[in-house]
């Protein structure tokens, strides 16, 4: 029968039992009849910071109204109030009643009650994203970064996975900033999913505006892979961690092997939790700073922070100890990163040790005034109710932190230590704050620290080498294993081959990561891996798991996907496209080409955001799902498409003058002559500029 579009036709009908027991209870439709139970804030599990609360009273009346358009009339008298106290109590409605009993996992792709095997695989990485094991405040439906919305409240949650139950291929769910605006016929070939998050006209894409809309529910921040349901847990971000630090130590220090070397940094959230675990694998010494004793916990419980204290004495003496010895080791400090680097900086002046060889930060600073990063001097609990109760002084002491980091910071760096911004707007909000990050007489945006994309990760990009990243749907450890196997025969049969000198070094860090991932305890949550490739990798790795899931080798479909932060998938211009030089990396055109590229090449689901990593109104980001199902159609779906999405910031950066960018382009084109590009004709004698000038 017809599915009709209202909310309230697909709620669930009377008599259902109010106790979750199934999925397919869950994909029933929004439950009204009865309600389920009110629910309190669960304290056993880390909740989201309280959102500012910024609306007028019509404005809050507003939000109150679109929150209970999801529901039939009968219910307003009850839900009305409840939004209200929520409202005003978190400063977002997030509908903690419809929060849904049930063990919140990504559960095996056959397990879904869905009509084709495109909509099960989206549940499946959707509901990973939500995971408690997996999301940094799973009630509020934030998956990392303080602020990452997989949606914005839970009725959209029941609403989504009843569309995705009932989606056949003939079908495209179209999803604006979390809510569900329904399925709309289309072909076979096109996107099951079209996602948009934060989109709003660029004159009002401001903090505060964000935080206006935000509280009303009409749009969210998805940060990169929140939104766009592709995280697969700090995994993501190990790998990239490992690569930056194996590549600092060859540019900084001179040397690959970083033994009795000290990385210095902070944040174990969910994101910057990787950096213990990428520590380690590099061989070298991490410490990590964190004020949240949960993030600590969390981390150390799961393997992943080998030692941790919060004596500031114990910790430097740690550090010793271990640079002495050679020692492979991640230390975390439950405290202040202020703190830390202020004492390290003291150490410095009274003994003459510099004990920090290579340092960065992972703070959330692209939300430095709402719990992004919290200001020293202050424990965690009452750095929060300051935060709640006078904003204004929590963003006065946030900035004077800044300041104080960065002036402990710059002690060090004088003296040999090498620091460098982590994508993460460390030093755009620290020079918003005032401190002393910017290179004297240079325009403003132009940093005494590199970004980690500019100065390490810059040239991988450039080469076409980005964060690529399946997902065994199948839920088991076995086919992830197999997939490893299958990318590790397949780097190494191209290096046999015969490859540049530059792709063999990177392709030989990735062979060492693939190999050696497994015994590193690196799945929290999906079965889900990550590997650094460029093109032609990707093509060669997705084209054998699709013939493993084919002829039965694989248990089941694999989603390939990668992160926002990639070659072609986010334009930002103090982190993924820091390195363009041409005057154009403030423009936005290359991530969205590509959202729009991979639609009708092929991709199973599309984002494209507003924000991500860096923060709102400061990047455009997107991503991709593509489910591999052993079909001939699946390989050549995902050929075309992989093609456009990593040649596109290929071909954008080698007009803007990359080297390493054009010669890649060119090895592209003579490998697929329907691939045509525009290439510069560089100018030789800057002289003549001066002339004409």
């Amino acid at each position: 029968s017809r599915l009709l579009m209202r909310i309230n036709v697909i709620s669930r009908l009377p008599g259902f039992p109010r106790q979750m027991s199934s999925l397919k209870e869950v994909c029933s439709g929004l439950p009204v009849d009865p309600l389920p139970e009110p629910k309190e804030r669960d304290s056993s599990v880390p909740h989201a910071p309280v959102r500012r609360f910024v609306l007028t009273e019509n404005e809050r009346k507003q939000a109150v109204r679109n929150a209970l358009r999801y529901f039939p009339p009968q219910c307003h008298s009850v839900l009305a109030p409840e939004f209200v106290r929520e409202l005003k109590e978190f400063g977002h409605i997030y509908m903690y009643r419809f929060r849904p009993d049930i063990n919140m996992r990504a559960y095996p792709i056959d397990e879904y009650p869905a009509k084709c095997k495109h909509a099960a695989a989206i549940m499946h990485m959707l509901m990973n994203n939500l995971d408690p094991h997996v999301a940094q405040f799973p009630h509020e439906l934030v998956t990392y970064g303080g602020n990452g919305q997989v949606l914005s409240n839970w009725a959209q949650f029941w609403v989504l996975m009843h569309y995705l139950s009932v989606m056949s291929e003939k079908q495209t769910l179209v999803m604006c900033s979390g809510h569900p605006q329904g399925l709309f016929p289309s072909a076979v070939s096109s996107p099951r999913m079209v996602i948009s998050n934060g989109l709003v006209i660029p004159n009002y894409s401001s903090r505060e505006m964000y935080e206006k809309l935000f509280a009303m529910g009409v749009t969210m921040y998805g940060q990169m892979t929140a939104g766009s349901y592709c995280y697969i847990g700090p995994q993501g971000i190990v790998h990239g961690t490992t690569l930056t630090l194996l590549n600092a130590g060859r540019k900084y220090l001179g040397k690959g092997d970083l033994k009795g070397k000290i990385f210095v940094t902070s944040g174990l959230g969910g994101m910057s939790g990787a950096q213990a675990k990428a520590a380690v694998i590099c061989g070298c010494i991490g410490v990590i700073a964190e004020v949240s004793k949960a993030a600590v916990q969390k981390r150390w419980d799961q393997g992943w922070l080998m030692e941790f204290t919060d004596d500031l004495d114990t910790c430097v003496a740690k550090m010793r100890e271990a640079k002495a010895d050679g020692k492979v080791v991640s230390i975390g400090y439950h405290g202040n990163i202020v703190d830390l680097w202020e004492r390290l900086a003291n150490e410095l002046d009274q003994t003459g040790d510099l004990l920090a060889d290579l340092a960065s930060d992972q703070t959330s600073l692209h939300n430095p005034y709402g719990g992004g990063y919290w200001p020293v001097g202050h424990t965690m609990e009452e750095a929060v109710a300051i935060l709640e109760g006078d904003p204004v002084r929590f963003k006065n002491l946030v900035q004077e932190s800044l300041r104080r980091q960065v002036s402990a910071i710059n002690r060090l760096t004088a003296k040999g230590m090498h620091f460098w911004d982590y994508g993460n707007a460390f030093l755009l909000e620290a020079s918003r704050a005032g401190a002393d990050v910017a290179v004297e007489g240079a325009v403003t945006g132009v940093f005494r620290y590199p970004s980690y994309v500019q100065d390490i990760m810059g040239e991988i990009f450039s080469g076409g080498f980005g964060p690529f990243r399946w997902v065994c749907t199948s839920g088991l450890c076995t086919d992830l294993e197999t997939t490893d196997r299958i990318a590790a025969d397949v780097l190494e049969e191209m290096i046999s081959q015969g490859i540049p000198s530059y792709v063999k070094q990177q392709y030989e860090d990735n062979c060492r990561w693939i190999k050696e991932a497994g015994k590193h305890n690196l799945v929290v949550g999906s079965q889900a891996r990550i590997l650094y490739s460029d093109m032609q990798g990707r093509i060669a790795i997705t084209k054998a798991f699709n013939k493993a899931i084919g002829d039965g080798t694989l248990m089941g479909p694999v989603v390939i996907s990668r992160d926002h932060h990639d070659v072609s998938g986010t334009d930002s211009p103090y982190r993924e496209t820091a390195n363009i030089t041409d005057g154009s990396k403030f423009c936005a055109d290359m991530a969205v080409q590509n959202v729009i590229g991979d639609s009708f090449r092929g991709a199973t689901w599309i984002a494209l955001h507003n924000g991500g990593g860096v923060g709102w109104g400061e990047v455009i980001n997107g991503g991709f799902g593509l489910v591999l199902d052993g079909s001939k159609e699946a390989a050549e779906r995902a050929e075309m498409m992989l093609s456009w999405d990593v040649s596109n910031g290929v071909c954008r950066r080698a007009w803007s003058g990359s080297s390493t960018a054009e010669n890649t382009i060119r090895r592209a084109m003579e490998q697929n002559p329907l691939l045509m590009v525009t290439l510069p004709n560089h100018v030789d004698d800057e002289a003549l500029l001066d002339e004409a000038l």
